[in-house]
């Protein structure tokens, strides 16, 4: 026969029962709120959604974008993405010629980058105005493809003039690449479809979709109609998965539907000092609407020839982009705001800037201190501090010093 505990020492082991549950609840409150709520430059606070990447000040936050149309990554690749970032997209054509359709490329690397780190989220790429003809959805749009199925010109665009199909040659890899028409409405059910189905095949955490600025002029039927289709897309996607809109933060129509934002600098109109002050503003308007931004930048020019030294073209770029990192990342970082990733290459290929080894990516730079401050009031010097690193960069001379403590 069992003997009974004494009264007193029951009623305390029911207290510390319900005690210790509760006080481990609250803690684990606590640690929630301090590690997803975020101050903006303007004190204003930032909650990311549950989908969103991790964010931090640890190092500079970076944002990695890259395809071989050749292959898939090495393990070692994949460890040295992974050490610098986990906020990915796999391009257009990866891994086409080895798998024979891309959208097997960007499982591959989205299993590689979720084993090597669980917590990455990586991106499918899709367009809304080219029918890269790199996937199974996007196969049968080539000259070959339509003429066995001439129904497929209903999706794309004739010529006004002509009305021949209107496509684009010889531009990565495809011999050639038709447009969208985004004005009729099976193109718009069978291209969410298409999305919708690359995702479950490919496992990724979201979709990078390419030429959001392209559609028309605000207001017009075609600015509408890719509003209405990116809102279609969103409701498809759910809470869990990102939308990423490149070119699209100034974008009414498609604004609310996204997730994300990539300002791409493509053309030299958008690297001049007005347009990157500006560009400053959007960074945190795009932040105050609790959305990521992706900030990138491409290098610019040429490069002399290293005296003494042979080089291979993309020694070559490799050499003149370090030679421009630091102004760039100190642009990135002036403007920066909780969940503004930083992005830094020659192309959107593996080989073009996404495997070289920048220093001051790794470095430690903590948070920001406060916003940026204009030197003068008509100047174009800025500065801003951070708890590892103080920032100078001069936008008409472009130039900057990073000072790392």
């Amino acid at each position: 026969m069992k003997k009974k505990l004494p009264q007193a020492m029951v009623v305390l082991m029911i207290l510390l029962s319900l005690a210790v549950p509760t006080h481990s609840i609250a803690q684990e409150s606590q640690k929630t709120d301090k590690a997803t709520a975020w101050t903006l430059s303007d004190g204003s606070q930032f909650v990311p959604k549950s989908c969103f990447p991790e964010f931090s000040w640890e190092t500079t936050p970076m944002y990695y974008h890259f395809g071989d149309i050749d292959r898939v990554l090495k393990p070692e690749e994949v460890k040295f993405i992974s050490e610098r970032t986990g906020f990915i997209c796999i391009e257009k054509s990866h891994g086409f010629k080895m798998l024979g359709d891309a959208v097997l490329g960007a499982k591959h690397e989205a299993d590689a980058f979720h084993e090597m780190k669980p917590d990455t989220k990586v991106l499918y790429y899709f367009n809304s105005l080219i029918a890269w003809p790199f996937t199974q959805f996007n196969k049968e749009f080539t000259p070959a493809g339509i003429a066995k199925n001439p129904d497929l010109k209903e999706f794309l665009i004739r010529n006004s003039r002509t009305g021949e199909l209107q496509f684009m040659e010889n531009r990565n890899g495809a011999d050639v690449a038709y447009s969208f028409n985004a004005l009729n409405p099976e193109f718009r059910t069978w291209w969410i479809d298409s999305v919708m189905k690359g995702l479950e095949i490919s496992d990724c955490d979201g979709v990078f979709i390419d030429r959001m600025n392209v559609a028309g002029r605000p207001g017009d039927a075609k600015e509408k109609v890719k509003g209405e289709m990116m809102a279609a897309l969103r409701e498809r996607l759910g809470p869990d998965k990102i939308l990423l809109g490149n070119n699209a933060a100034d974008n009414e129509e498609v604004f609310s539907s996204c997730d994300a934002f990539m300002f791409e600098h493509a053309k030299p109109e958008k690297i001049t000092k007005e347009n990157i002050l500006k560009e400053w503003g959007d960074l945190l308007r795009v932040a105050k609407a609790g959305k990521i931004s992706v900030y990138r930048f491409g290098v610019k020019g040429g490069s002399r020839p290293a005296a003494g030294v042979e080089e291979t073209p993309t020694e070559k770029m490799a050499r003149w982009s370090r030679e421009q990192f630091e102004f760039y990342q100190a642009c990135y970082l002036i403007g920066a705001q909780p969940y503004s990733y930083f992005q830094f290459n020659w192309g959107w290929n593996l080989s073009d800037g996404n495997l070289v080894d920048y220093p001051g990516i790794l470095k430690r730079l903590g948070p920001p201190k406060d916003a940026y401050k204009r030197v003068t009031p008509d100047g174009w010097e800025f500065t801003r501090e951070f708890e590892h690193a103080s920032i100078w960069v001069d936008t008409d001379k472009r130039t900057a010093k990073i000072t790392w403590r």
